[in-house]
Formats: structure tokens, sequence, C-alpha cells
């Protein structure tokens, strides 16, 4: 009976809801994974958040669920992190994951979420031409907007200690900026120029030099990004950049400066980096050793999400009424009894 229920099971319910989901792909898709909950487009959402008057804040994911988690709490964005994503995948966060195997996960996170979300786009993956492309797929995917970093391609990450920190060119950076600014076809689609001057050490004169460059380019926004551990080097910009274009920072080393004085110096949005996978993995590691410790699931059931919860997360009871709309009903019938 088992087996008659499993068979019946994925040759009805499988096929109806495998088909609806083709039909969403990228090269079919309907509008509903570009628009907001509001109707808005979610590139004009976040380019609304770029230019706001107010401080606005996206938070990490770096998956569905945790996107969706991210959307639940209240944030209006989200940030695609690079270093989650790939994390995420068990590999390094030097562009070790192919630009396909990102979108992919990009691709759930949207399809998930009525918000924007912004990725981490490292160097674009590649030359101007890499970057370009990778625009229009972000596109078709509804995703809002990308970050690109003016570092050499394959990059490593900003914040590791004695990592090679090799930056482009300015001409050649500003023209990969002026060359998806080219080729996008949504006017609202936002590209933010990220600034390493500081993570190279090459201070605020080159740090300017390059915003201005990238700021004639095209790009909607600059990220000035420090590693210090206080604010010194993001207020000696902010203050001599005097908001010519708007401002996103990422303060992961210097959380200990006060939120209100990012609003006392102007800055447009706050990206929380990668909160979420350092808190989930804590909490696996947690969990797991709890298990092992005890061979015996009682010390954490209590402690952990319900099952129920991850089921509500996946949107299971859309795919309930969906089966009695679309499945004939005797097949349902026969499912439910065999279950």
């Amino acid at each position: 009976y088992r087996l008659i229920f499993f068979y019946l099971y994925f040759k009805y319910c499988g096929m109806f809801n495998s088909a609806r989901r083709l039909f969403r792909s990228p090269l079919s898709r309907n509008f509903s994974s570009l628009l907001g909950a509001n109707g808005k487009k979610k590139t004009t959402m976040l380019k609304e958040m770029i230019k706001s008057n107010e401080l606005e804040f996206i938070m990490e994911a770096h998956n569905g669920m945790s996107a969706k988690i991210v959307e639940e709490t209240g944030f209006k964005g989200i940030w695609g992190s690079g270093l989650s994503i790939s994390a995420g995948m068990g590999v390094r966060d030097s562009n070790e994951a192919s630009y396909t195997q990102v979108l992919e996960t990009l691709e759930f996170m949207s399809d998930a979420t009525k918000i924007p979300i912004l990725l981490d786009g490292d160097t674009g993956y590649g030359n101007y031409n890499n970057a370009r492309r990778l625009v229009r797929k972000l596109e078709q995917r509804g995703i809002a907007g990308v970050c690109l970093e003016d570092k050499l391609f394959p990059k490593q990450n900003s914040l590791l200690a004695d990592g090679r920190q090799t930056l482009a060119p300015v001409d050649e950076f500003a023209l990969k900026i002026k060359a998806c600014r080219d080729h996008q076809t949504d006017p609202d689609f936002v590209i933010v120029a990220r600034v390493e001057a500081f993570i190279a050490g090459w201070g605020l004169d080159e740090a300017l030099k390059r915003a201005e460059a990238y700021k004639e380019a095209g790009a909607d926004a600059i990220l000035m990004h420090s590693k210090m551990r206080d604010h010194s080097e993001i207020e000696s910009f902010v203050k001599a950049w005097d908001n010519k274009l708007p401002v996103v920072i990422v303060p992961t080393k210097y959380y200990t400066t006060p939120t209100d004085t990012f609003r006392d110096w102007k800055v447009s949005l706050v990206i929380w980096a990668n909160h979420n996978m350092r808190a989930a993995c804590q909490a696996m590691r947690d969990t797991s050793k709890a298990i092992f410790d005890a061979q015996s699931l009682e010390p954490v059931e209590k402690k952990i999400t319900p099952v129920d919860d991850i089921f509500k997360l996946q949107d299971m009871p859309e795919l309930k009424a969906a089966d009695n709309k679309y499945l004939p009903q005797q097949q349902v019938l026969s499912m439910r009894r065999l279950a």
C-alpha cells in the first residue's frame, strides 16, 4: 500500500506541481517574482531605500528559508551575502562557487519573498563581460540589485586575516560599472560600487578617487568598506565625500558604533552582513553536540523550531489547497486513505 501511495503521489501531485514550478523558471517567468507585496517592482523598492532620507537596513540571508525569515522579521530588504552563500555550500569565499550556483540559490530566495534582494556580487565573476551578463541574469530572477567590488577576480574575503587584496585599476572597474549600467534592462535595477581602498591599506585619498570615478561611471551608491575595529576610516570618508552619492556601510567590525552615529553621517543603508549564517552555525554545533553527547533527542526537542513551523515557512498550506484544486478528487481521496 505504501508503494502504491508514493506511486500515485509522485505521478499526479509531482506532475502538476513540478510543471507549474517549471513555468516560473527564468526563461518563462511571470512577473510575480519581480514584484513586492505592495505591487511595486522589487528594483524600485530597493532604489527608494537607497535614495531615502532615512537610514535603512538590510539583513543577510543565504537560502530560501533564511530569506523568508528575514522578511518575516520585518526587514525591508535582503543582503545576498557572498560569504554566507558560499559557506552554505561548504566552499570558501574566493569565487569557488560558480555564478550559476549562486544564481540558483538566489532564484529560490527571490521566489520565497516579496522584498528586494541586493546581491553581494563580488567582482562580477570576471571582467566587464561577465559582470554585464550577471546583471541580465539577476534581472531575470527578480533580484533588485548587485554590489560589485573593485578587486581582481578571483577575490578573497575582505575580512580575512593577511588576505590577498589586489585592487583593479580604477578605469577598468569604472568601465565595468558602465558596462553593467548600459546593459541593464530595468532602469531601477541598483548597482552599488564597493570601494576596497581601505581594505587594501591605500588610504582616504585613494578611496575618494575611486568613489568619484565610480559615481561618474553610473553607480547608484558607494559601499565604503573597512575592517578596522573602530569607525575612523568610514567617518573620514563620509565627511570628505559630503553625500555626493548615497553611502552604504557594513559595520561588521566596528559594530560597537552607535547606529545614531550612522544617521548623523547621513549614511543611506546599513548591511548586517553575515549574522544569520554565523548564528545558524553556532546553533547547529550546539544541537549536534547535545544529541551526540546524550544519544537522545530529549535535551534539544523543546529548544528547536517545531516541524510545523518549517512546514509554514515552506508554504505547505498552499500546496494542500493546490492539491484540492488541480488533482482529480478521487485521486486525492485515494492518497489520503492510503496515507
